[in-house]
């Protein structure tokens, strides 16, 4: 893989000599703009405003544009005198756990390779010693003229850079959630649960592209003369008129989709609840004669608080595997 940026890790009074090489490749098909008529390319020029002609690249330079319209130039000397100590060096700033970073700030990933041999062994000593503590290193680095923030974690056998927004890059969520005096049920609730359970298995590396996979397909019967074929039309989401329906008719067709089958998710409901309740008569009649008063007093003061009860349930039901998809 070709490095895109060459420096060090700072890591205290270690320095680790590294090539910066990205994680990531897109598959997207990308298309060119046509003139509808001929199939002429359309290529964007570079026009001057104030001359009105075309310019060459060298003739081609940076400016900050202010608040009046006016322009600043900024020329590449005034940039290489910038004081950013990381223009060449990652610096780990601190360690902190995983879970500490707001997945909103992630983005690009890259990965860190050793660059030569002295890099091998404090290489192997950074990436240890990530692994052993459970957790990430939070750095500065400088790319493509710009300071940055990153979080380098392990992956397999090499260290990876996630690069970082800025904290005050990420907006505060106003106006996205739904207005206050919504309320849940807790069938609805319980029904969610149970969705989710039939969907959690899943390998990811069965996941691909489809509509990239249906594009191909398209540009190859085009190249070769022939009539593309029609694609299968999804239905259009209508409005959710009872969300107890639509749960259940969710849970039943994830299940269909797995290969499962059995009784419905309200049907389940409704048999855990029963077989609840013959437990709890069971108990009380096994209880002797003495003991009924106080086992009654405690089922009362139990009783007393339902949510408690209901989380268990709940919980008990998020840990009963689903079903495996048949052979």
């Amino acid at each position: 893989m070709r490095s895109i940026w060459n420096g060090a890790i700072s890591f205290g009074l270690v320095s680790i000599p590294v090539k910066l090489v990205n994680a990531t490749e897109s598959h997207a098909v990308s298309f060119r703009q046509i003139h509808t008529e001929d199939g002429g390319r359309i290529r964007y020029r570079k026009v001057c405003e104030l001359e009105d002609r075309e310019v060459a690249q060298d003739e081609i330079g940076k400016a900050y544009e202010d608040a009046d319209g006016s322009m600043i130039p900024i020329t590449d000397e005034d940039l290489a005198h910038l004081p950013i100590p990381t223009a060449r060096t990652i610096e780990i700033v601190a360690f902190v756990p995983e879970e500490r970073i707001d997945p909103l700030q992630m983005g690009s990933a890259y990965y860190l390779a050793a660059s030569g041999a002295p890099a091998a062994k404090p290489y192997t000593l950074l990436r240890e010693a990530l692994g052993r503590s459970n957790r990430v290193a939070i750095a500065k680095f400088a790319l493509r003229g710009r300071e940055r923030l990153g979080m380098l974690r392990v992956v397999g056998d090499a260290i990876a850079m996630h690069g970082l927004l800025w904290p005050d890059e990420v907006r505060v969520p106003e106006g996205v959630t739904p207005d206050a005096g919504v309320t849940v049920r807790e069938q609805e609730l319980d029904l969610a649960d149970a969705l989710m359970d039939t969907l959690g298995e899943i390998d990811l590396d069965d996941l691909h592209d489809e509509y990239r996979e249906a594009l191909e397909q398209v540009i190859a019967a085009k190249a070769a003369g022939e009539t593309p074929l029609e694609t299968r039309e999804e239905a259009a989401p209508g409005k959710v008129l009872d969300l107890m329906a639509a749960l259940e008719s969710s849970v039943r067709a994830a299940r269909e989709s797995r290969g499962g089958e059995g009784a419905g998710p309200a049907e389940e409901a409704e048999a855990k609840k029963s077989t609840a309740s013959a437990a709890g008569k069971s108990t009380a009649k096994s209880a002797r004669p003495g003991q009924k008063t106080a086992a009654k007093s405690a089922a009362k003061k139990t009783t007393g608080k339902s949510a408690p009860a209901r989380s268990t349930a709940r919980s008990t039901a998020k840990k009963t595997p689903p079903r495996k998809r048949s052979a």
